[in-house]
């Protein structure tokens, strides 16, 4: 039976690109104009699993999709790392002084900033996803405007591509998750990375006691991110990556953090994504 997978975005966005490099066999998509949307997806079951984009390394944490996945208790059991290659296209026939916009996502924009700089005439407007403009340029014939996003939009839409890997910063690469509405995935010995959230009561050296807990339990974090506690001012929750050898060396951390926070949730269980 062919599985559905939730994407933000339509075909030939970089979301697609995610769900054909990862699970490699035909799939059905629901695309999905919002993370939101996206989340719906997964509990009307919908869709099976999501891919949601949670960090760039250039434009950073996507912090939303933090809270997202914590408030809808969904469970990362998948990452892939994508090289993100950021173009811009148009109509056949154009030149960039031909244009007067160019329409995308508020994060390729933010990462395309200095290449515009040398085109004042252009006004970046921000639109929902890299794709759906492309589609929209092909569609309705729009003359004027073009679109940042992936080589695949400019084949799957049939335009020019006038300015190639314009992100400011080469080596630009985002972190995409898989997610469900449940955990179990693979098998304990496949697993060597672990998301997790905890807090922590208003006590001094309280973070740095957790994170030597992690040290002597022979874990790696690869990421930290605090978050505030809304209901609770200057208070935060941090939302931790950490990969390990040995799963059991997991299971023992996980123990001892449980009784030293006080909240503790396991975002996901997986295998670590090649980067």
């Amino acid at each position: 039976m062919e599985i559905k997978i939730a994407i933000q975005g339509i075909k030939g966005s970089f979301h697609h690109q995610v769900a054909q490099e990862f699970f490699r066999d035909s799939v059905g998509l629901d695309e999905c104009m919002s993370f939101e949307n996206l989340v719906t997806s997964l509990k009307e079951n919908k869709t099976q699993k999501g891919i949601m984009a949670l960090e760039n390394s250039i434009a950073g944490s996507i912090i939303p999709n933090y809270a997202l996945i914590d408030n809808n208790n969904l469970h990362i059991i998948g990452e892939h790392y994508l090289d993100i290659h950021m173009n811009l296209m148009v109509l056949k026939g154009q030149k960039i002084e031909d244009i007067t916009e160019v329409h995308s996502h508020p994060i390729a924009l933010l990462q395309c900033a200095v290449f515009f700089k040398q085109y004042p005439h252009i006004k970046l407007v921000e639109s929902g996803d890299t794709a759906e403009t492309a589609m929209r340029i092909k569609n309705e014939n729009l003359l004027g405007i073009g679109a940042v996003a992936s080589p695949i939009a400019a084949k799957m839409y049939d335009l020019d591509i006038i300015a190639a890997g314009i992100h400011t910063i080469k080596s630009n690469k985002t972190r995409f998750v898989i997610v469900k509405t449940q955990n179990k995935e693979i098998p304990k010995e496949e697993i060597n990375k672990a998301s997790i959230k905890f807090e922590l009561d208003d006590t001094p050296g309280n973070l740095a006691t957790v994170l030597n807990v992690m040290n002597n339990c022979k874990l790696n974090l690869t990421k930290i991110q605090s978050m505030p506690i809304i209901e609770t001012p200057f208070q935060y929750s941090f939302f931790v990556d950490i990969v390990f050898a040995k799963y059991k060396h997991y299971e023992k951390a996980k123990k001892i953090l449980e009784l030293m926070t006080t909240h503790f949730k396991v975002l996901g269980e997986y295998k670590k994504g090649a980067q």
